[in-house]
């Protein structure tokens, strides 16, 4: 194409091209922020003394939430630890606390805001700290998916049901339009429910989750389940599609348990003869198709909680807690490896460091509110009835 034809077509760069090159910015979202301040060198030798400190100098005042995929640096400070929704919980669970420190990522904090009371504060130690998946279904994106739903005719048909890693928009969306929240461990029961309002169902914003949930779990085919593409008109879809579809499925997905392929599982059965391969259901079809065990992060726990010594276990989920796990069941003689051989951290999540956590912990104990996490009201209203309709799930 010459210069001249570009010229007469008058091509348009998208914000999101925009913003890909750097030209735009775009305030709202999570990468790329920096925390004011001085952070501690990594190589502080008193880092641990220091963090015991400050929170021992603030007492009640704080309670710190660790998730299974923190570093051990950081979980020995935590007071619970857990999976994302459990942890949002436990803060909802300790009024008395001043200071939420979540040390997670952004959804989290967020979810955590929505439970917990207007007086307490959630802190996030780095706002760097994002989720891949959550930022890829933005409530613009969702608002548009809606539209197109609204022009085949289909969205009063149509029940969103958003997975809790999802920013607060999503959930206040799912919620103002009479849909649920789920979790890994509770996806069959939301999408039981939402079948019982709609005819379809929206699944935000992990497409695996909802297609393994829809087709393991619920008897569902391949191709009850569409993909919608936020970044194709339409969604990549025809009307017809999406009229014939049972499942709407955007295109979303965890970068580290994205990972992991048919190929893992093949491989790993060949190198350690009788292992049992025990993945989360963030994982893509195929390979939650062939292992022998599929489940959440607690039901990963339990599973190897209740293994026989001398068991093996290829398990498909991030880093750091399998290492967590392989460390605490050694001495019962299970042998634990990670499903693929190539290393994966959540990158974000590792963002929380022990530096962030003592520059957090210091600064609170001097009085000083840092990375404040604090959701709008009218999200929060909205994101708050999408979670009460989870927790009324039988």
């Amino acid at each position: 194409m010459t210069t001249a034809q570009t010229t007469e077509l008058d091509v348009q760069p998208t914000p999101l091209a925009l913003l890909l090159l750097g030209r735009e910015a775009d305030p709202k979202s999570e990468r790329g922020v920096e925390c004011p301040g001085d952070l501690p060198s990594p190589s502080d030798p008193d880092l641990v003394e220091r963090a015991r400190a400050a929170k021992e100098k603030l007492g009640d005042k704080v309670f710190v939430l660790g998730h299974h995929y923190q570093r051990d640096e950081v979980i020995q400070f935590a007071d619970v630890t857990g999976d994302s929704f459990k942890l949002a919980r436990d803060a909802a669970a300790r009024p008395e606390a001043e200071y939420i420190v979540f040390c997670g990522v952004h959804f989290m904090a967020e979810s955590a805001d929505i439970l917990t009371g207007d007086d307490q504060k959630v802190v996030l130690p780095d706002l760097a700290a994002g989720c891949s998946m959550a930022d890829m279904a933005t409530a613009e994106q969702v608002a548009e998916c809606w539209d197109v739903l609204t022009e085949a005719g289909i969205a009063e048909q149509v029940v969103p049901v958003s997975y809790m890693n999802s920013s607060a928009d999503i959930k206040a969306f799912t919620g103002k339009h009479g849909g649920t929240i789920c979790t890994s461990s509770n996806a069959k029961k939301a999408l039981e429910w939402a079948f019982e309002q709609g005819e379809k169902v929206l699944f935000l914003p992990d497409q695996h989750l909802g297609r393994n949930t829809a087709v393991r779990d619920m008897g569902m085919t391949l191709e009850d389940c569409v993909l919608y593409n936020p970044h194709k008109p339409n969604g990549g879809l025809t009307a017809e599609e999406l009229r014939a579809a049972k499942m709407i499925l955007w295109r979303g997905h965890c970068s580290v348990h994205g990972r992991f392929s048919l190929e893992s599982v093949r491989d790993v059965r060949e190198r350690i003869p009788g292992v049992n391969v025990l993945v989360h259901p963030e994982c893509k079809h195929e390979v939650v198709a062939a292992a022998d065990y599929v489940g959440s992060t607690e039901y990963i726990i339990k599973a190897l909680e209740a293994a026989p010594a001398g068991s093996k276990w290829a398990i498909g989920t991030e880093l750091n807690l399998v290492r967590r796990l392989a460390n605490r069941f050694a001495p019962e003689g299970k042998e634990i490896v990670f499903l693929d051989k190539t290393v994966c951290f959540c990158s974000t999540m590792n963002r929380i460091d022990l530096p962030h956590l003592v520059w957090t912990l210091e600064s609170l104990a001097e009085g000083n509110l840092v990375n404040r996490i604090e959701v709008d009201k009218e999200t929060e209203a909205f994101a708050k009835l999408a979670l009460e309709r989870m927790l009324a799930l039988p």
